[in-house]
């Protein structure tokens, strides 16, 4: 029943692949949709006076654009990631769209060499996330206008300047691309690649045009494909087809130092300190006594707002602008909850990694033999990034009434679930490691789930203490 039941989801999903393929100018026009959608929601509140206390998403465009991209979009893109893959970027994306269709009518020039430096995702990352913290862009339209509206601008020129029908943009610079990597390596579902019938094809072979930049023939990761289904049945060889949402992480990706920065520093150190310090009052504390030790010394430029709205979040007409110092007091706390959380996580793998067996010769930072076992933490990171995303969605869902006493118990379950899997991912990648008995095993084990500590407590401040 097993073998049949299996059979059969592999045919569906063949189907499903080949629908994409075929139906490609249908899913054109749906993307062109998305894009007046988006720029709609983008352009117009921006254009619009700020709302008052009054408003509500019922009647205020503003309030449902707010609602749209941080209550609905952000949050529920990065589940569709463990769940269907990249489909969102493949299908969906009003960016990778655009990109893509500057691409097709630009210059063509090729990628230079430092675009392809491999640090860029973290980079794209941590810069996006704490610009948008310093210019508020949960809260007003015009920083959504310079925060997504300015990569969506970036986007443009990039597909324009360089590749031809590519998404240059999307494989190098976009600044969720590493996190949707990482995610989507959870999914399962992923296009298999079948070495022997790529050699041997019995098909008529016709050019595809993938959009994503991935190297068909040595696809061995879903991370890079964007699920828009161009590929499926090439040469008779690729396919869409289930697997185990284990798989990628425990047998075939190795990670790099990149993306160990990305999960350990970037989605469980800067997004969590990004998320944290509206709520901290160690925040308070510390920007109190450092106005007071200004005060002191007769220094007050650094309390003056008069930063610009582009810079620091300045709204004097509903009495929101934030001064030099509340600038500087967001960067010292986000870098410090950055150094806690990732650098209790970063020497947990450390020393978990010289318990084991080494995997590789290792470095005094580290070495493969870390960043395999940095590829278990992917579950507890995203829903790191979907608690605090989620948590405009709950606040949005009270200003319009609605009871949330369900959420914190939601909220602990999903992040229990998630550590559970991280831990039994980092087990099956620990045993994977050749001569690894179970005493050294169960030791690194330890020290690797003591590493999570600082995350969890983080959360409990965040959600309950705080």
């Amino acid at each position: 029943m097993a073998v049949v039941a299996a059979g059969r989801l592999a045919r569906a999903s063949s189907r499903v692949a080949d629908f994409l393929r075929d139906h490609a100018p249908l899913l054109r026009k749906l993307q062109w949709g998305i894009v007046a959608l988006y720029a709609f929601l983008l352009i117009v509140p921006a254009a619009m006076p700020l709302p008052d206390n009054t408003a509500s998403v019922f009647n205020n465009l503003t309030i449902v654009a707010q609602f749209a991209f941080w209550g609905v979009w952000w949050p529920f893109v990065l589940v569709s990631m463990p769940v269907m893959g990249r489909a969102w970027c493949g299908l969906f994306c009003p960016e990778g769209m655009l990109t893509e269709w500057a691409s097709e009518h630009g210059q063509g020039r090729s990628i230079p060499r430092w675009m392809r430096w491999g640090g860029w995702p973290f980079v794209a990352f941590a810069l996006t996330t704490v610009y948008g913290q310093m210019v508020s862009v949960y809260q007003y339209p015009l920083a959504v206008l310079a925060v997504l509206g300015g990569s969506t601008a970036a986007a443009m020129v990039v597909g324009w300047r360089y590749g031809r029908s590519k998404r240059v943009w999307c494989k190098y610079l976009c600044p969720v691309n590493g996190v949707f990597n990482l995610l989507a390596k959870l999914a399962p579902w992923h296009f298999k690649v079948d070495e022997q019938a790529w050699r041997h094809p019995v098909i008529r072979i016709e050019p595809i045009n993938c959009a994503p930049l991935v190297p068909l023939r040595q696809m061995k990761t879903a991370g890079d494909c964007h699920m828009c289904g161009r590929c499926s049945g090439y040469r008779g060889a690729i396919t869409l087809a289930p697997r185990s949402s284990e798989h990628e992480v425990v047998e075939t990706s190795d990670g790099d130092k990149w993306q160990t920065a990305l999960m350990v520093f970037g989605m469980m150190g800067i997004a969590m300190g990004a998320f944290l310090w509206t709520s901290s009052p160690w925040f308070v504390t510390m920007k109190q006594w450092l106005a007071t030790w200004l005060i002191e010394r007769d220094i007050t430029w650094p309390l003056l707002d008069n930063a610009p709205w582009f810079i620091l979040t300045h709204y004097p007409e509903v009495n929101d602008s934030f001064s030099w110092l509340d600038g500087a007091c967001l960067l010292i706390f986000v870098a410090a909850t950055t150094a806690v959380i990732g650098g209790a996580m970063y020497f947990a793998l450390w020393l978990a990694d010289r318990i084991l067996p080494a995997l590789a010769p290792r470095t005094w930072i580290g070495g493969a033999g870390v960043h395999k076992l940095a590829q278990a933490l992917i579950p507890s990171a995203g829903i790191g990034v979907f608690l605090g995303l989620s948590a405009t969605t709950i606040t949005l869902l009270k200003h319009e009434g609605v009871q949330a006493h369900w959420a914190n118990p939601v909220r602990f379950t999903l992040l229990t679930l998630a550590l559970a899997w991280t831990l039994r991912l980092a087990w099956r990648v620990m045993g994977r490691r050749q001569g690894a008995g179970l005493g050294r095993r169960l030791a690194a084990w330890l020290v690797f789930a003591a590493g999570l500590a600082p995350f969890c407590a983080a959360w409990l401040l965040f959600f309950v203490i705080w």
